[in-house]
């Protein structure tokens, strides 16, 4: 196994930002002003549940044990932003913001991953399929952010 060890330790890693992506999806979607962004957060943080099912079947097919919990950090910050939603107004505008810095952090995980020139060819094309989701999403949630900005 020692020989898959940074293959399963950079899965696990991605496992734990992907099901923090679709835990903060489903926060969005639990805060969306109006159900008007609801079916969307709801579909992202399924497919982000998708993906990291996915990532988490490479770790146990390598012979590892997969990530299946989040990280500590994003936890403290869904709690700060539940916080702050209670204490102010907390729009779509907010929230898509919020989404979308989310998108940025996730998407930054994945272009370091492929990156990693130490990871084996099959490992890097999971790690693909996965991120051309990631980059759709993303995207979208960029262009409704600045959309919402004009």
């Amino acid at each position: 196994m020692s020989d898959n060890n940074h293959d399963i330790s950079t899965l696990n890693g991605l496992i734990a930002t992907t099901i923090d992506s679709a835990d903060g999806y489903t926060e969005a979607a639990k805060d969306s002003e109006g159900g008007r962004f609801v079916a969307l957060f709801t579909s992202r943080a399924t497919e982000r549940r998708a993906i990291a099912s996915r990532l988490q079947q490479e770790v146990v097919r390598l012979g590892g044990k997969a990530e299946d919990d989040g990280t500590m950090l994003a936890g403290a910050h869904r709690m700060f932003l539940n916080l702050k939603a209670m204490m102010t107004k907390h729009d779509d505008k907010a929230i898509v913001n919020e989404v979308e810095a989310g998108e940025d952090h996730i998407k930054a995980k994945f272009e370091d991953a492929l990156g990693d020139m130490e990871l084996t060819p099959a490992v890097r094309s999971v790690i693909e399929g996965c991120y051309t989701s990631v980059k759709a999403g993303h995207d979208e949630m960029r262009d409704i952010k600045h959309a919402m900005q004009n």
